[in-house]
Formats: C-alpha cells, structure tokens, sequence
C-alpha cells in the first residue's frame, strides 16, 4: 500500500510507504463502513465464545485479576475508590439517588445460593 503523495521539494511528489498501523486502519474502516459496527461486535462475542470453551471460564478471572494487579501497581489502590466513587456519581446522575435503593431491593429478593462453587445447582453443600 502507498501513503499520500507528498511533494520531493522540486514539485514532483513522491509514495511514502503505509505503515502496518496505518494499514489496519484502512481496512478496519473500510471493513465497517461495508459490513456496520455489528459485525464486529457478533466477531467479538465468537471469539469470547471459543475462547471460553477452549480454555474455560477461568481464564477470563485469571487476566482480569492480572489487569487488576497492573492498574493497581501503576495508579495505586486508592485508584480503583476514585474511579468507583466517579462511576457511582455517573448513575446517580443518569438514574437518579433513588436507583440505588432500588436495586438493592431487588438484590435482596434475589435467591440465594447455599455455594457459590457447587457444581450441581440441585444438590445443597
């Protein structure tokens, strides 16, 4: 792939080479504007999907704790109070102060679970 032309300095105009950064741009546009966002977004849950099946649902604790552990070990644990404390003002924002109480109420009408790693939903331990 050729970048714009760009002039030499003598009025004649030269290709500069894309980059492979510039090229996945290109095409990941163009990929959307002919097949839409929700493509990517049926792409995206068929690859969780098989990943899922092939390396189990712990896989996605383990790098989400690794995450974790890296946002803590670069912004510090006090981070993760600031951006909560910002994400429950954004609720309350958009839903109100009462939605809180409301989904509480609901959690607390919800079942509960006698183990959260019991493996037959039938059997009690």
């Amino acid at each position: 792939m050729a970048k714009d032309t760009a002039t030499n300095g003598q009025g004649a105009t030269e290709k500069q080479p894309t980059t492979v950064q510039e090229a996945g741009r290109k095409g990941g546009r163009r990929v959307k504007e002919k097949y839409g966002q929700e493509f990517y977004v049926a792409i995206g849950k068929k690859g969780g999907r098989m990943i899922a099946d092939q390396r189990g649902s712990e896989y996605y604790a383990e790098i989400g704790k690794k995450g974790g552990e890296t946002v803590r070990r670069l912004h510090g644990s006090e981070f993760f109070s600031t951006i909560g404390k910002k994400g429950g003002d954004e609720v309350k924002r958009r839903h109100g102060a009462d939605y809180y109480s409301t989904i509480g109420k609901k959690g607390g009408e919800a079942p509960r679970r006698t183990s959260r790693h019991a493996t037959d939903p039938t059997t009690t331990g």
